[in-house]
């Protein structure tokens, strides 16, 4: 078994990458397919604050900020996916979004849990 830590709650960040090996450990076991989805709305004032900020073009904060929120609760979601399945690493990290209906998206964190250990 790793002597590497497996947190109960949630994989560390530094332990996620989009490669499908991490640098400086060998994967001991590889557990399976962890996501996280979530699927947000713009609320009326959201929606009317970013249609302003259009107007003077630019970054469109607000829904910038929206998307950040959305996506970091996604990838949340995986890591304690894979910290369920005792992964405390996880490798070929990826995002997907789709848009469930007219203002509502659906984000998708997904990738492979495994379990690692430092490489001798």
């Amino acid at each position: 078994m790793s002597n590497y830590p497996v947190s109960a709650g949630m994989v560390a960040h530094n332990m996620v990458t989009t490669q499908f090996e991490l640098d400086g450990f060998r994967v001991v076991r590889t557990l399976g397919v962890v996501r996280g989805i979530t699927v947000r709305s713009r609320s009326i004032f959201g929606t009317i604050g970013a249609g302003l900020q259009t107007l003077v073009g630019g970054n469109i904060t607000l829904l910038t900020n929206l998307c950040e929120k959305t996506r970091a609760e996604a990838f949340d979601l995986m890591l304690q996916h894979a910290a369920e399945l005792g992964g405390n690493a996880v490798v070929g990290a990826r995002y997907d979004a789709t848009e469930v209906m007219q203002g509502v998206t659906e984000v998708l964190a997904y990738g492979t849990a495994v379990l690692v250990e430092p490489a001798k």
